[in-house]
């Protein structure tokens, strides 16, 4: 039986990722044995997971624990490494825990992954170690100008990730994907926030004229790209994964109105974000034609079907909004 170990498995992307996997979802990975580890910290939520699973095993950790790495990696095929700290405002406010838990821990991951001897590695990152682009789309081969300290921790991941397979060999490939969006999402990020909001009747933050482009991608789809990667992509090489759809944020402001059935006295503008990127896309033709990737959800109906989800699953998302424990697994709310 093959094994896999996804750290960030409590997650967002990472448990779309480990759901997917445990329900045959990825061919190549069949029947395979998942191990779990996450720290989870406020963003990792345990009921995102299977409560119990005969081929799961759930290791609350953190990756920056190098004696619980080195138990835990012997026996794997393979690592696919979603733990990191992401929210940008957060990292506004302090940057340590980002240093910390996606520099550092990254450093931890891969020493541990080389005295273990797993073969095969995949590190996920971001279109944001790019910067910001007025026009066109960033290529693989792009400089990194990253403008905020999530952003620049995640640029350092990347190069500490890319210098393991140049200096030690490690069959490592790197993914950056654009903004991710479905269910599970933490409600700090822009669409869950929105769409709780509205279903409270509260008002949304807008930051600045809401000019602000971002390419939306579905978290199916993003994990199908990293399926790919770890099958058929190339040691050493970065892949773009974009979504094909760039939407102002006062665009997606708008319909989350529509899909929520109200209006604009619903919204709130706020300042603008110190450093705020006005513009991301990546080009995503190396997937493509490498790998055969193209996302298939698209974007309306994938955002009409993860409003509908929030809407479902109220005792999900509201514990982790407001602090308390009234978090359940989804399908539990009355």
């Amino acid at each position: 039986m093959k094994k896999i170990l996804i750290t960030g498995g409590a997650g967002f992307i990472g448990s779309h990722y480990v759901r997917t996997l445990l329900a045959d979802g990825y061919e190549d990975w069949a029947g395979c044995h998942v191990t779990v580890l996450d720290k989870l910290t406020y963003a990792g939520n345990r009921d995102n997971l299977p409560p119990s699973h005969p081929r799961m095993t759930f290791v609350q950790g953190d990756i920056c624990d190098t004696e619980l790495l080195r138990e835990v990696l012997p026996g794997h095929d393979a690592v696919v490494h979603f733990a990191a700290e992401s929210h940008v405002d957060r990292s506004l406010e302090s940057a340590e825990e980002f240093v910390r838990t996606n520099v550092t821990g990254t450093q931890r991951l891969l020493d541990a992954v080389l005295a273990a001897k797993v073969p095969r590695v995949v590190h996920v990152s971001t279109d944001e170690v790019y910067g910001s682009i007025d026009e066109g789309s960033w290529t693989e081969e792009w400089p990194l100008e990253p403008n905020s300290p999530y952003s620049a921790s995640k640029a350092s991941s990347d190069l500490l990730a890319r210098s393991y397979w140049r200096t030690h060999g490690l069959n490592l490939s790197i993914t950056r994907c654009s903004n991710n969006y479905g269910p599970y999402q933490h409600p700090e990020k822009l669409i869950p926030l929105f769409v709780t909001n509205l279903i409270e009747g509260e008002q949304v933050p807008l930051y600045g004229d809401g000019g602000n482009i971002r390419e939306w991608l579905h978290v199916d789809d993003h994990c199908r790209a990293i399926d790919l990667v770890l099958n058929r992509g190339r040691a050493g090489e970065i892949y773009n994964v974009g979504g094909g759809n760039e939407q102002t944020n006062l665009a997606i402001t708008e319909r989350l109105l529509e899909l929520t059935g109200n209006d604009w006295s619903k919204v709130r503008r706020v300042a603008d974000r110190k450093a705020h990127d006005l513009r991301y896309s990546l080009d995503e033709t190396k997937i493509s034609e490498e790998l055969g990737y193209a996302p298939r959800i698209p974007f309306e109906e994938g955002l009409a079907s993860t409003v509908a989800w929030y809407g479902d699953n109220p005792n999900w998302w509201k514990g982790t909004k407001h602090g308390t424990d009234a978090a359940a697994a989804p399908g539990t709310a009355g």
